[in-house]
């Protein structure tokens, strides 16, 4: 049934929560897909830095040894692990930020939206922990198994339940501090635009306009994001793949300056832009269904944006 204003349920429904669980899986599970290739490459880098020690000959690598294929191997466990983190993330985040703002009424944005978006990731990565544990397997290990079918059988055989989690605490320490910065430098980039650059409320943009913003805001996060969740990044790919029996050993192995510097500009390239698309196809989808509020005023779009973006850099003193 259509709500008001010919929206498809009422904001802060169960429908509206169920909405945007739909619109992160998607969104999610669709942009993290299509960046397999470079996933694979990374986590080549991360397990074996001296054999893959750059972007382009990384790739070369692979493709000659392994064959065209073995880019786009652990697309699975791409699909539908980051499909149910991001239905979880997305969905959980905008249930615990409505549950936050109205316990904690006295509190500031921020404050809200860091318990919201670390409360919705811890239980996302529990959903994504198993998935991600055979992905990374798959990925690195070639005769380890095929994808996640035959991925999680083995898995199980050999390790048990304690083997789709071994790496729950470090993708913990990986994903928190990303989530909790991401959402963060998202909701007050996004404001910060319409505040001094669009220099109007949300509500009397055009739809384009809304998704220019949350492109520049989204980017902007991903960033951010990636250099502060990167040391983490790092342990669990050494974890998963028995290069060190804890994060202590790991850290020790790695090195300090490799933690912040190893995989960085590959995760850079290939985070910034999957969490743009993210949000763009997760607003599109929130836009669509009318949980946005739009009028009907010209399209700019994400031009207009960054000719007003750029109209302010120049008029600084």
């Amino acid at each position: 049934m259509v709500g008001v204003e010919g929206r498809l349920c009422e904001e802060f429904s169960p429908a509206y929560y169920g909405l945007c669980t739909v619109g992160g899986m998607l969104s999610a599970g669709a942009t993290h897909l299509a960046i397999t290739p470079l996933d694979v490459l990374k986590v080549n880098m991360q397990v074996n830095p001296i054999k893959y020690n750059r972007m382009g000959t990384g790739f070369s690598t692979l493709w000659k040894e392994q064959g065209p294929s073995s880019l786009w191997r652990g697309w699975s466990g791409k699909l539908f692990g980051y499909g149910f983190q991001g239905g979880c993330r997305f969905g959980l985040y905008e249930y615990f930020k409505k549950l936050y703002s109205d316990a904690l009424i006295d509190q500031n944005k921020s404050t809200i939206f860091f318990l919201s978006s670390a409360s919705a990731q811890v239980f996302a990565d529990v959903a994504l922990c198993p998935f991600e544990a055979v992905k990374v397997r798959v990925q690195t290990q070639p005769y380890f198994a095929k994808g996640l079918v035959d991925g999680f059988p083995k898995l199980y055989s050999t390790e048990g339940i304690s083997g789709f989690y071994r790496g729950i605490l470090p993708l913990w320490g990986r994903n928190l501090p990303f989530t909790v910065i991401m959402f963060t430098t998202f909701e007050h980039s996004v404001d910060l635009i319409y505040r001094n650059i669009m220099q109007r409320r949300k509500e009397d943009c055009s739809r384009a306009q809304q998704l220019g913003v949350t492109c520049l805001a989204a980017y902007a996060a991903g960033a951010v994001g990636t250099v502060v969740s990167n040391p983490a990044d790092n342990i669990v790919s050494t974890l998963y793949n028995k290069k060190a029996a804890n994060v202590m050993q790991a850290v020790k192995n790695i090195g300090l300056v490799n933690l912040f510097t190893r995989s960085l500009p590959v995760r850079i390239t290939l985070v910034g832009p999957v969490i743009t698309l993210q949000w763009f196809f997760y607003d599109s989808i929130k836009v669509l269904c009318g949980l946005l509020k739009i009028s009907g005023h010209l399209v700019e779009g994400l031009p207009g944006v960054l000719k007003k973006l750029t109209y302010h850099l120049n008029n600084i003193d």
